[in-house]
Order: structure tokens, then sequence, then C-alpha cells
């Protein structure tokens, strides 16, 4: 059983009951979650101590956080006396992923699609200035692999299905402009598109053809062609599937030539597409 220090790292609450927690002012719930999302970090589990370090927070707070995400089966201690997520919230989380009825009607396209191609094939939804890999399938062969992972993010400017959904959003180069803001677009390599007109014209052609190409743009060597997937409604895609290549292994213009069997194995979740 571990105890609590008080003394140890501990910070005074502000005024109004929350404390600061590293640097960020946390109030009730929010400590729990900062606590969560840290234990995500540590599939082989976390010591009390580890766990306080990385947040920068008073060993008081985290152990509070831990007893109320045990309470509820979130998080859990193996037999060394590490924390870690708990199988309720394992359960919870695996269910609502398989749940999704997009998730389970597009798995099937993303395992003929790398069957096809010998490389990795995903689907994502655009979340702000982001997209999300909502679903992963690898090549059945080749050793070498891409990491991305399911639940990750990348920008959406600099990514095939980030600018295939941006460009069912953004129509003109004023929106382009708007949602660009005060904030640069991040640069990930040399061929990152970054400024408004350049990306205006690209979401233009993306637009026109019905598919998206990134041709290393977010990460050097890998190469990627999206097109839409229309899940829910066939005015708005739900989402994005995309077949994520290293490039010497399968060039762009293998992708490009591979269009209407991409198509094809999308089936009724093709949608309507420029032909």
């Amino acid at each position: 059983m571990e105890h609590t220090q008080t003394d140890e790292g501990s910070t005074d609450p502000d005024e109004d009951g929350s404390e600061r927690v590293g640097g960020a002012r946390l109030v009730g719930a929010d400590r729990v979650l900062a606590v969560l999302k840290q234990l995500a970090r540590h599939p082989e589990g976390v010591r009390l101590e580890e766990l306080t370090r990385a947040m920068g927070s008073p060993k008081p707070t985290v152990h509070r956080a831990l007893a109320a995400l045990r309470r509820a089966g979130f998080a859990g201690q193996d037999g060394r006396g590490h924390y870690l997520l708990g199988d309720e919230f394992l359960r919870m989380a695996f269910a609502h992923h398989e749940a999704r009825p997009e998730h389970v009607r597009v798995r099937p396209v993303l395992e003929a699609l790398a069957a096809r191609f010998g490389e990795t094939a995903h689907y994502a939804v655009l979340d702000g200035r982001e997209v999300v890999y909502r679903a992963k399938v690898d090549p059945p062969t080749g050793a070498v692999r891409l990491t991305s992972t399911v639940g990750g993010r990348n920008p959406a400017h600099a990514t095939a299905v980030g600018k295939l959904l941006l460009a069912h959003e953004l129509r003109t180069p004023e929106a382009v402009r708007r949602w660009i803001g005060n904030a640069p677009l991040e640069r990930r390599t040399p061929r990152t598109r970054c400024e408004a007109e350049e990306l205006h014209r690209e979401l233009e052609v993306s637009r026109t053809r019905g598919y998206a190409l990134d041709d290393q743009e977010n990460e050097a060597g890998v190469t990627c062609l999206a097109v839409p997937v229309y899940a829910i409604s066939l005015t708005a895609p739900s989402g994005a599937v995309s077949v994520s290549a290293l490039a010497y292994r399968t060039p762009l213009r293998t992708l490009t030539k591979g269009i209407d069997d991409i198509r094809k194995l999308l089936g009724p979740l093709n949608g309507p597409h420029p032909r």
C-alpha cells in the first residue's frame, strides 16, 4: 500500500480550490483526466513517484486522482506496485472503438487495400487542424511498416487524408486563410504546403479529381493517396481512406494508377466522384 507524503512536492491550492499541475491550473475532474492521459503513456505501468515527476505535480494530487480512477475501474496496480490503465477503461475503449459504424464497415476495405498494394491502409477523420486515425491495417508481408497508430494525429494540411477532407470544407482562398488564421502551418518536410494560396490550389485540384496526394509532405520517404468515404451521407464524406506507402517500394505513380481499384474496393462507401 502506498502512502501519500503531504510535505513532498506539495503546492498550496489556489483560493478557489484548484491546484497548479505542470504549470497548468487543474480543477476537479481535470486533475483526474490529466493523470489518466499520463497513464496511457505507460503501457507497462508506472510507479507513483515516476508519475509525479512526469506530471510535475504534487504527490498528494496524483495519489487522489489515482484513487478516483481505481474506484471507477479506470486504473489499477500490478504486483510490482505499478499503476496502469484499468480493465474497465480498456473494455469501454475497445467496445466503443469496435462499435463505430464507420470503423466496422471500413475495416474490410482497409484489409483489401493493404493486401492489394502491400502497404499500410488507414481510415481517418478531420478534427480541426489535425486528422485522427480511427483504423489501420498493415500489409500482410513486408519487414518495414509505418509507425502510425489508431488514435494518432497528424497535421491535416500535410497529409493526403487531411487535404482530401479539407477540400470539402474549404472551397475558397478566403476560407483557407481563415482556417490558417494567425497560427502558421507546420512545415513537416521541405515539400509541405504551408502558404494559403498554394494550399488552396492543392485543395482545388484534390476536390476536382476526387482524391488527394501526399508526396513526402508529412514524412520524408512516405507517399500517400486518399479517397473520401461516404459512410453516413452522400453529400459529405464521414472520413477518408488512404494507402500510405514507402516511396522506394511503392512510388506515388503506382498509387495513382491504382485509383480505380481503390474505388472499386470501397464499394458502396465510394460515393460520388469525378469520372
